[in-house]
């Protein structure tokens, strides 16, 4: 059983801990065969929690044929609620389509109406999070700002001197989870909004589990669960077109140089190199041969015979792309989706470049994503994307938008951005600067091997590449604790209910945790279906915007009368309509969430006002959402079926707010 199958079985403890177990619990599928609706809700059914005291029983009342445990956390569908014996009972299935399961009473279950879930970011670097009795407690300290209250009550948190007076009950573990590679659930049942110093935030009501002993531990997995050798994947996404010759027959003597290291040190497959190469759009340019194409796997990046073999095969276009700018995002998105990154604790994107990437909006790019989107699809998949930017003279007027670009599309939170620009494009400060970033990658794979600990990075100085190593040594510092933390284990704290704020209250303009909202396939389709519909007529806007309005509102009509629609809205268009929420886009699994969307709230009267340009970076900005839906909904390896079965409509995956319309 892999790591991941390990997580999705077992429970988590607090904060890399409460994992769902959504799988049958087992007992006789009875007539009730459509769960409830939630009030006011249209095509939303009724959701709860199971406790830790949960059982299923065959009929309400206590008095069953038979009774289960239920594993805690297990999501299910509400099919019915009765009264029996003062005793309120709800009739549940873990499938919407299955029908129900049996009877649980209704005080050994949460009620989760909005499918909220806390991802805790990576605590290196940063206080971890603390977690607190009660909201006012919690609320008192945020309004007065006493720090150094703060700071003792972290400071026994942190050394597990808690009392039972301390207004704080628990704080996050020192082991990060990864909830892309071990899916893990930490339901949010309350939130409400609030102030931090200058910073807005939010505080979050959790709710949370002890880890079962022997299973899965604050640290994450435990030994025993399977966790594999640390392995670092490193794939160089590589510009091949006319002026790049000499920056690839570089690349090639790089790595030709750490597989020498990697065989004297004994690594052979701990670290691997794969290659991608791109040019441009070959309907304009056909000559160019192809858009992308993956010269060498990580597989065949093992063995250096088998890469060179291929990467050999990689030589400079023999014609010009259309333009300076080339399709770097393509390469970039190729190298993400079609590489097989399984197995890989450290996994390391390269882009090596001499000019700036269409932009999603370009008619000549492919993705039809900005660098952000990007961005969070590569993060979503557990991937860094480092730049090497080449500033040769020939590209002086795009230097300044490519440097832009490529700072966005390698930010890494935590670190920052991930960017190198190689001053006049010299060959000898590139091969310095790959030399130095694939050597530090050996090393640090040989130590993890070797047993040695972990060295927190050593403050960067005012040299670019001195920084730039600062950032490879700070990257593989967090990669490798992360790694120790899986496979050492540790007590889980023991707490069910908390309350918990999203910024670090030492330091609020740090995010502790990201909000995640689990959507089915089948809503992620949905929503990219309805925005591309808002897509084509914003677009259509901008040339005619006396007819934006009235298009917005037939084509809203239109969607809500569809019968395959996933979730249609709740509010009411009318003329007295101010935004795409109140003409009747917003979604019904959205719809009330806490976040300001940027497009459905934006106001229709702002639109008309608008200049061309603000209108145009508007659909730009849309347009790259649309394109990201579509990059998650096609990677099927990102999504969770919780009933354990193979990828559905209804398999979920927790999307970040911010990436919501």
């Amino acid at each position: 059983m892999n790591v991941r199958e390990v997580a999705r079985r077992t429970l988590f403890g607090l904060l890399g801990a409460s994992l769902i177990l959504s799988g049958t619990a087992g007992g006789t599928v009875n007539s009730a065969t459509k769960p409830l609706l939630m009030e006011g809700k249209k095509s939303l059914y009724q959701r709860v929690l199971a406790e830790p005291s949960a059982r299923l029983y065959s009929r309400p009342g206590g008095t069953a044929q038979f009774t289960q445990p239920v594993t805690p956390f297990t999501i299910f569908y509400v099919y019915d609620r009765v009264s029996s014996g003062g005793t309120d009972w709800l009739r549940v299935g873990v499938d919407k389509h299955a029908g129900a399961q049996g009877w649980v009473r209704a005080d050994n279950v949460i009620e989760w109406k909005q499918s909220l879930t806390v991802e805790f970011k990576d605590p290196l670097g940063q206080d971890r999070v603390l977690l607190f009795r009660d909201r006012s407690s919690l609320k008192s300290l945020i309004s007065s700002r006493d720090l150094f209250g703060y700071s003792l009550l972290y400071e026994k948190a942190a050394k597990g001197e808690i009392s039972s007076e301390s207004p704080v009950i628990s704080i996050q573990p020192k082991a990060y989870v990864d909830i892309q590679e071990d899916f893990y659930l930490v339901p949010i049942t309350q939130y409400e909004d609030v102030f931090i110093g200058n910073e807005q935030g939010r505080m979050l009501k959790i709710a949370s589990l002890p880890a079962p002993e022997g299973q899965v531990s604050a640290g994450g997995i435990s030994t025993d669960a399977g966790v594999g050798e640390y392995k670092a994947g490193m794939v160089f996404v590589v510009d091949s077109t006319v002026s790049m010759g000499p920056y690839i027959d570089r690349t090639r003597q790089a790595v030709s140089k750490i597989f020498r290291s990697i065989e004297a040190q004994g690594l052979n497959e701990k670290v691997s190199f794969g290659l991608v190469a791109y040019r441009d759009n070959v309907a304009v340019a056909p000559g160019l041969e192809y858009l992308t194409r993956i010269y060498a796997t990580l597989d065949e990046g093992t063995d250096p015979q088998r890469f060179f073999e291929r990467v050999n095969l990689v030589q400079p276009a023999r014609i010009s792309s259309k333009g300076f700018i080339e399709d770097a995002y393509a390469g970039v998105k190729r190298a993400i989706e079609g590489i097989d990154w399984k197995g890989y604790e450290a996994r390391y994107v390269v882009l090596i470049t001499d000019a700036g990437a269409r932009p999603g909006h370009d008619p000549l790019g492919s993705t039809g994503m900005n660098a952000e989107a990007l961005q969070q699809l590569a993060q979503d998949k557990g991937i860094s994307i480092w730049v090497l930017h080449l500033e040769t003279p020939a590209g002086r007027a795009n230097h300044e938008s490519a440097a832009e670009q490529y700072e966005k599309l390698s930010f890494y939170p935590g670190i920052g951005d991930l960017y190198y620009p190689v001053g006049t494009g010299s060959v000898k400060d590139f091969g310095t600067a790959l030399d130095s970033f694939a050597a530090k990658i050996t090393t640090q794979v040989a130590d993890a091997m070797g047993g040695k600990a972990p060295v927190v990075a050593r403050p960067g100085g005012d040299d670019p590449l001195d920084e730039f190593q600062r950032k490879v040594d700070t990257l593989g510092y967090a990669l490798r604790m992360r790694y120790l933390q899986k496979t050492e284990g540790g007590k889980a704290p023991e707490v069910f209910d908390a309350w918990l704020v999203d910024r670090d209250i030492a330091d609020p303009s740090r995010q502790s945790v990201e909000v995640r909202v689990l959507l089915t396939r089948d809503q992620l389709s949905d929503l990219q279906a309805v925005l591309k519909k808002v897509l084509v007529a914003s677009e259509e806007g901008v040339f005619s915007p006396s007819d934006f309005l009235e298009e917005l509102q037939s084509i809203a009509a239109t969607v809500s009368r569809d019968p395959t629609a996933t979730a249609a809205s709740t509010r009411v268009a009318g003329s007295a309509s101010k935004n795409l929420a109140d003409l009747g886009y917003m979604r019904e699994y959205i719809e009330d969430l806490p976040y300001r969307g940027e497009v459905m709230d934006v106001s229709l009267e702002d639109w008309e006002n608008w200049p061309a340009k603000k209108q145009l970076k508007f659909i730009h900005r849309l347009e790259a959402k649309v394109n990201y839906y579509q990059a998650i909904h096609d990677n099927t390896d990102l999504w969770i079926s919780l009933d354990d079965g193979p990828v559905t409509g209804d398999s979920v995956y927790p999307v970040a707010l911010k990436m919501l319309p």
